[in-house]
């Protein structure tokens, strides 16, 4: 009998044991991404589109991402580490270079089914593109993606509203502090989702930014994502624009999709193009493939920046090809 007792507390322990694995989970992934880029015609060897990433000519080094995440029943956190070229430029509000391999990190409550509290580092809300090279289709980056915001610090609830519509409102440093406050304002953040649209709102010390984010599946093997934004501060350089993202499958291992932006700087010069002449203007296309083997993704690209001035060391216009690698785990 007693050992009929034991063998069964032995097994509802397991059994309690295996629950409380099952509420409790820690993953780590992450991504390791690597590119050649080189000049077709414009410009000079080493001269880049202005946009964020994939920016060095040659072979060159993206990032190592490495992701260390807990998600419990009630509560979680996320430790986001970025070290490498592409790191360090997403994290480039950082004071301390300690600080600059930590792309996020922040802990989260689910105070209920419908809410969610989540404070610290986390990426930002607005825009298409985000830093991770593995959650973008396109390797290189859109004008709108590199002038917006990267990171925030603060905090941020999370609302549910229904199956289909989502509520975000949060109080965070100013864009890009990412470790502590360095002035004392703060800025206001507001997402509204809807069947996978978001608007998308921020206040940051005098200036504001409207966002819209979203995609539609236009058929099986057809979807296009669209991108508009617009930026004006107190009597500050701004910008506005817009950008299409048409992808289509061929296959379960190759996609092609095209990225057509138009990106306008107002009210002087904002010094995203580098024209140095104030309300310059930019037109990008960019033709990617996807070739996925496994977990590792071969991006060939070829990109056609044409600008309103003389923005890539005397020239107009700058055509560049570029093939990269990436592996995610």
């Amino acid at each position: 009998m007693k050992k009929i007792i034991l063998t069964l507390l032995l097994a509802s322990s397991l059994v309690m044991t295996g629950q409380e694995k099952e509420e409790k989970t820690f993953t780590l992934s992450g991504s390791v991404d690597t590119y050649f880029r080189g000049n077709i015609s414009g410009g000079t060897f080493d001269t880049a589109p202005g946009s964020s990433f994939a920016n060095q000519p040659g072979f060159a080094l993206g990032m190592i991402n490495l992701i260390a995440a807990y998600e419990g029943e009630k509560v979680g956190f996320v430790a986001d580490m970025v070290y490498g070229p592409r790191g360090a430029d997403a994290v480039f509000g950082s004071p301390s270079g300690s600080a600059q391999i930590v792309n996020q990190l922040y802990a989260y409550w689910k105070v209920s089914e419908s809410v969610t509290l989540t404070m610290g580092n986390f990426n930002t809300f607005l825009g298409y593109e985000v830093i991770s090279p593995t959650a973008n289709f396109n390797y290189s980056t859109s004008y709108l993606f590199s002038y917006g915001p990267f990171s925030h610090t603060g905090i941020k609830a999370d609302f549910a509203l229904s199956e289909n519509t989502s509520l975000m409102l949060a109080v965070m440093n100013p864009t890009d502090a990412t470790e502590f406050n360095p002035n004392g304002s703060y800025a206001f953040g507001a997402q509204l989702g809807f069947s996978g649209q978001y608007f998308n709102f921020l206040y940051d010390q005098g200036a504001y930014e409207i966002d819209f984010t979203g995609g539609f599946d236009l058929s099986e093997t057809f979807f296009l994502g669209v991108n508009a934004a617009y930026f004006s501060g107190d009597d500050a350089p701004g910008f506005y624009g817009a950008a299409l993202y048409p992808q289509i499958a061929t296959s379960d291992s190759f996609k092609i999709g095209l990225r057509a932006e138009l990106f306008q700087e107002t009210d002087g010069e904002f010094g995203a193009i580098g024209t140095g002449v104030a309300d310059s203007s930019v037109f990008a296309t960019t033709l990617t493939g996807n070739y996925t083997i496994g977990s590792l993704t071969i991006i060939p690209e070829l990109r056609l920046d044409s600008a309103s001035e003389a923005a890539f060391v005397g020239d107009k216009s700058l055509s560049t090809f570029l093939l990269a690698a990436v592996y995610s785990f």
